[in-house]
């Protein structure tokens, strides 16, 4: 190795060592004559002197470093002067006096800022993927990624599990999202699939005798995505013979136990509470239930049939569902209109409306108790738990699971809102007990709550052909503060019964010889009872360190449109693959890419406006954008689409400054305004961020552009793509568009 030390090791023992060490210019600080370097690693910083007394020659070369140049220094450790220690870094009382300075690759200004307090658009970040993991946040991350699973294997080792790896290459069984396949070239019109999990490998282990099974391993499910959720992910997947439901707890409670105190220095408690499932949905509406806090949702249905509020009476006599929340000692914190506006967030949920009640400690307080008797009144208070200063809260449908999704995510805004959740609480719990099946109505048949091969109780087999509602599985999540990290059950193991299950779920003989023949074809020779569990260990490890978005804790991830913007997968391959693999893309009916453009040039012919197309490599900065354009940055114009309490707008500023909210909401005369997310940009234009073109009229919202936009005499700006721009005359564009010009950039 070039270095001797690393740039987190030193400290005051160092004193006096002669050392070489080697990383990135983190910054850099000319002081009188004397430069002063922060050198960075993934160990930490140390702070470099180069001193003219101390070297001329190091002095000269560092007077031409810039942020990022990877050098290597050596030089002898000094003890900082009195009173100049920096108590923030492990380095902090030392600093190294370099005799020799050797710049091993300069570098070009980083269209991103390696800085942990400087927020960056996601979309950028992730094209330069390699720059933003340089971030130390970043970089814990990974560090801890890499801990945990080592942790997981030591444990599972310990405990006579062996890591087996299973195919990437499978048959497509497509029983949950949508399967990724891999067409086969030397099978033509054949297909693989990647594995949505190890689920069917994992029971054929156990078939072969292999009775502890784990492992640390890829999944890909092709479906919509959120911050929780990637095309590719990774699970801690385990399965074990002969053993019953105590047996998986114990051992996954000692894996977060360990995990826990390995990772945070934090002692779990076990056991988990165990909760079933009906009465966690009947106390949280969630069967993955925050547990932190309390806010607990009660049944009022049977009461609200008798009163004569005809929304609810009508409501609990046709059979629906009728629960409330008692938000306690909240009455006076919320307003009339503080809770008006918790109606339209129900109503994400399919709730019609929110109905509420404020209790003095002698009388219920609304514009509906006068539809409820006395004694009705004494009956709600008494099971909503109502005391003085208690705002109640009520929601009431005909569907069940509307009630409960409605006041299951209110409860958790709540909770949030009133500062009644412990960030530092780690509150894990089992949700056991769950239905077989349930009920899609989309598609009007049962489905798997979980998978077709988990077993039900015992107990329930007898109504699988009669009423499957009734049947109970043998199957458990494990929660934590609210999110799902892990699920499994006991599975079928004997063929009757697994063929008993695909015909409840409506899937004929020929059709399960098909998908699973060489499943069933195994448990005609003595598959053992089994049973296991998989862990999201992506979402685990976001947990642990604290993010709730797992590309976080993920080195190269997607975009939630499934892209990876680094290296523009997925992408298009030459007409070579294509043949090899005997695939016409002719046959394909391909996405209309050039929609947003397309529009764009009809109102601008429509209106006889004369512009000019240029088609570029993708370009996700200002000066990037204006290079490729042939313009100066001031010259692009930056259409954001921003969220107001009154809806939409789009705000359009120069390339080369930024967006002033502030001015911007004293402009548009609303109570609040902020950048929209990379989701809601796409809900209203249909593009990615940053290639939003200033258009805000096709979008049917409100457009304003800066005053300093139309000063130019041409603008550019993205048409749709990151790949395609538009280059017309400013005050053409404020005319096509119909824009408020104002003046809002900074």
């Amino acid at each position: 190795m070039k270095r001797t030390h690393t740039c987190g090791e030193l400290d005051k023992r160092s004193v006096g060592k002669k050392v070489v060490l080697t990383g990135w210019v983190h910054t850099r600080r000319d002081h009188g004559g004397v430069v002063f370097i922060d050198i960075r690693d993934r160990y930490g910083l140390t702070q470099i002197v180069f001193n003219p007394e101390f070297n001329k020659d190091s002095h000269k070369e560092a007077e031409h470093l810039r942020r990022e140049d990877v050098i290597l220094i050596s030089g002898v450790v000094k003890a900082r002067g009195e009173g100049l220690a920096n108590p923030n870094l492990k380095t902090g009382e030392i600093e190294v006096f370099s005799d020799r300075l050797e710049i091993l690759n300069k570098s070009a200004t980083p269209p991103i800022e390696i800085d942990d307090r400087v927020d960056v658009n996601e979309d950028i970040a992730l094209k330069y993927r390699y720059l933003d993991l340089r971030k130390p946040s970043l970089q814990k991350n990974m560090i801890v990624r890499h801990k945990a699973g080592k942790i997981a294997r030591d444990y599972f080792d310990s405990l006579g599990f062996l890591e087996i790896e299973t195919p990437m290459l499978a048959k497509s069984t497509p029983e949950g999202a949508r399967d990724y396949i891999v067409p086969s070239r030397v099978s033509p019109g054949k297909f693989y699939a990647l594995p949505q999990s190890p689920q069917i490998f994992k029971q054929l282990l156990m078939v072969a005798g292999f009775d502890r099974y784990f492992q640390i391993v890829k999944c890909f499910r092709d479906e919509d995505l959120r911050a929780d959720r990637q095309p590719e992910f990774t699970q801690i997947d385990l399965e074990m013979s002969f053993p019953e439901e105590n047996d998986i707890y114990t051992i996954m409670e000692g894996l977060m136990k360990k995990l826990w105190k390995g990772i945070l220095d934090i002692d779990v408690k076990i056991p988990f509470k165990r909760v079933p499932y009906d009465e966690a949905m009947e106390r949280y509406g969630s069967d993955k239930p925050d547990l932190r806090f309390g806010l607990e949702l009660k049944n009022i249905t049977n009461i609200a049939a008798k009163t004569s509020f005809k929304v609810f009476a009508d409501t609990a006599k046709n059979g629906g569902l009728i629960k409330g929340i008692n938000v306690k000692g909240a009455a006076e914190k919320f307003s009339r209109k503080d809770i008006d506006d918790l109606i339209p967030f129900v109503q994400i949920y399919g709730a019609k409306g929110l109905a509420w009640m404020k209790y003095d400690g002698k009388q219920l307080e609304s514009s509906i108790v006068k539809y409820f008797s006395d004694d009705d009144q004494k009956e709600l208070i008494k099971t909503m738990g109502a005391e003085k200063g208690d705002l109640l809260v009520f929601v009431g449908d005909p569907k069940s699971s509307v009630v409960n999704a409605a006041l299951g995510n209110l409860r958790i805004k709540l909770g949030k809102q009133l500062g009644l959740i412990d960030e530092k609480d780690f509150n894990f719990c089992w949700i056991t007990d769950f239905p077989l099946f349930e009920y899609n109505e989309d598609e009007g048949r049962y489905q798997a709550m979980h998978h077709p091969f988990t077993s039900p109780k015992p107990e329930d087999i007898k109504y699988l052909d009669t009423d499957p509602t009734k049947v109970k599985s043998i199957a458990y999540d494990l929660t934590l503060n609210g999110v799902e990290v892990g699920g499994g059950s006991i599975r079928i193991h004997q063929r009757e019964l697994q063929e008993k299950m695909f015909k409840a779920l409506g899937i004929t003989p020929e059709e399960a010889q098909l998908k699973f023949g060489f499943l069933l074809e195994a448990f005609k020779y003595g598959a053992p009872p089994h049973g296991g569990l998989a862990f999201g260990f992506d979402r685990l490890c976001a947990l642990m360190v604290g993010t709730d978005n797992i590309r976080n804790v993920i080195a190269f991830p997607k975009t939630k449109s499934a892209e990876s913007l680094m290296d523009e997968a997925p992408s298009v391959v030459d007409d070579k693959q294509l043949k090899e693999l005997h695939i016409k893309l002719d046959i394909i009916k391909m996405p209309a890419k050039d929609e947003v453009y397309e529009k764009i040039v009809d109102a601008l012919n429509k209106d006889k406006i004369e512009f000019e197309t240029i088609e570029h490599k993708a370009v996700y900065t200002s000066e990037e954008a204006a290079e490729v354009r042939g313009i100066s940055p001031s010259q692009g114009v930056k259409a954001l689409i921003c969220k107001t309490d009154k809806g939409f707008v789009q705000a359009c500023v120069p390339g080369d400054k930024e967006i002033d909210l502030e001015k911007l909401k004293k402009v548009l005369q609303t109570k609040s305004v902020e950048l929209a997310s990379a989701d809601e940009v796409k809900r209203v234009s249909g593009c990615s961020i940053g290639s939003v073109p200033p258009f805000g009229n096709l979008f049917e919202i409100k457009i304003l552009i800066d005053k300093q936009v139309t000063q130019n005499k041409e603008v550019a700006f993205n048409a749709g793509t990151h790949t395609k721009s538009i280059k017309m005359r400013a005050k053409d564009l404020t005319k096509v568009t119909g824009a408020r010009v104002a003046e809002f950039s900074k």
